[in-house]
């Protein structure tokens, strides 16, 4: 193995690294972690479709039945980020992903609307908190050169799941009058990866350091050096003494505090515009696709299937997302893709027959999941190490506060101009994201903030 001269701090050392294998089994263990989070929140809109025809609820209950678990995921991306700062990333995400897959087994038992919505609130706790926790997790770990390409290759774990759940819901959900709850059966398997991730992972190094545990830092960056091939001299890897004082934990509420402090007001206010504004239009749409199609005239069959081919597109708009970002930069990708959501939305809502319908969301899934590769990839690169993982957490918080409006405005809406206001809707909060981006620093290439 190659001798090398060490860097100045762990974190430099690791930041010089090329990419290595144990950087693909933190990648592809989070992002299957990922990709089941996906499954189980692509699943509730065929769930939803089948709800309608065989419970007969009403749009609203449907509405409030997808609201809940948007109502979890608010309150989990906060409690997450600021816990993930505290006890760690790894803890946190083991711990999210056991949540809420016991949880989404056990709605699969529901009897009525109202136990459903309930535990799909304890759904959204865990997942909430897992989306943000993990982004940061892997952005520690990435090389800078290529950090925003990795992340957006975790984003993208998000179209597997979501195309599984498409097949599910094709092929399980219509089979039976409970088709619905094997579905949701289905979805309880994070609650088996739980247990592999807790195991497996490592912590963040940059998190290790700030909480004083240097004999791990230096344990998992010589872990990461040795699958490189590449060995530090020992002469500046000596360890903190043991008498070196461990670092404060801040408060949650001074790191709440920090996000809006001079230096970082401005991103944090463009950050959740964004993030406020791409969920409102991304779970307004595709929460009710398959039940907007049926209003629409298509039969429930024919809807999962043209749902499941516009969910397909979604793998090559994260593609091309992923080599933009490394190319334009992060906030010039996010807008362009924001850009053309705008107008895949606004094709989508005057769409006819079924060659438009599928065309049109084609490429709505292709510039929406674009964008929120791009969005997923920036946010954790805007704060330090301290409140990394609560700035990610709380802008996920405040995007879910619109994933919670939307499902409930779309009946209206839809009641009021039909799927053309409902979809121009979605493309005016396409356009006001893509103009909040343009406030967002560009990081590309910089090493994070310790």
């Amino acid at each position: 193995m190659a001798e090398v001269r060490a860097r100045s701090s762990r974190s430099e050392r690791l930041d010089a690294l090329p990419f290595t294998r144990e950087h693909r089994s933190v990648l592809v263990g989070s992002g299957l972690g990922w990709a089941l989070d996906a499954m189980d929140v692509g699943l509730i809109s065929f769930v939803l479709a089948q709800l309608a025809v065989q419970w007969n609820t009403t749009d609203a209950e449907l509405s409030w039945i997808a609201s809940a678990g948007f109502i979890g995921m608010a309150i989990g991306a906060v409690l997450g980020g600021l816990l993930a700062d505290r006890i760690g990333r790894r803890q946190v995400f083991a711990l999210t992903l056991l949540v809420y897959g016991l949880a989404t087994g056990a709605s699969a038992l529901s009897g009525s609307v109202a136990i459903l919505i309930g535990w799909r609130f304890v759904v959204g706790l865990g997942l909430g908190s897992e989306l943000p926790v993990a982004s940061t997790l892997v952005s520690e770990f990435a090389p800078p050169r290529i950090r925003g390409r990795i992340i957006v290759f975790l984003e993208s774990f998000w179209a597997i799941g979501w195309t599984l759940s498409a097949v599910i819901g094709f092929l399980v959900v219509p089979s039976s009058a409970d088709g619905w709850s094997w579905a949701l059966a289905i979805g309880a398997a994070p609650a088996i990866y739980a247990v592999v991730v807790r195991l497996r992972l490592p912590e963040s190094v940059r998190y290790l350091e700030s909480r004083g545990r240097f004999q791990e830092a230096e344990s998992t960056v010589r872990r990461f050096e040795k699958s490189a091939g590449v060995t530090a001299t020992p002469r500046e890897l000596a360890l903190p003494a043991a008498t070196s004082p461990r670092p404060t934990i801040p408060a949650a509420k001074t790191r709440v505090t920090a996000l809006w402090s001079r230096g970082l007001r401005r991103r944090t206010g463009a950050l959740w515009l964004v993030w406020f504004c791409v969920n409102f239009s991304y779970y307004g749409a595709f929460i009710w696709l398959p039940t907007t199609l049926v209003a629409s005239g298509f039969s429930l069959v024919r809807s999962f299937a043209y749902t499941l081919i516009i969910t397909v597109a979604q793998l090559p708009g994260y593609a091309a997302s992923a080599y933009l970002i490394e190319r334009w930069g992060r906030r010039r990708t996010l807008a362009v893709f924001l850009i053309g959501s705008a107008l895949s939305a606004a094709l989508f809502g005057v769409a006819g027959d079924a060659t438009q319908v599928i065309g049109a969301g084609m490429l709505l899934s292709f510039f929406n999941l674009g964008a929120w590769g791009a969005l997923y990839a920036v946010s954790p690169e805007l704060y330090p190490t301290r409140i990394r993982a609560t700035g990610a957490g709380w802008a996920a918080g405040i995007g879910r506060i619109a994933a919670i409006l939307a499902p409930l405005a779309v009946p209206s809406l839809r009641e009021t101009g039909g799927t053309g206001l409902l979809f121009a809707v979605f493309a005016m909060f396409f356009v006001v994201a893509a103009l909040g981006a343009f406030g967002l620093p560009e990081k590309q290439g910089e090493a994070l903030e310790d």
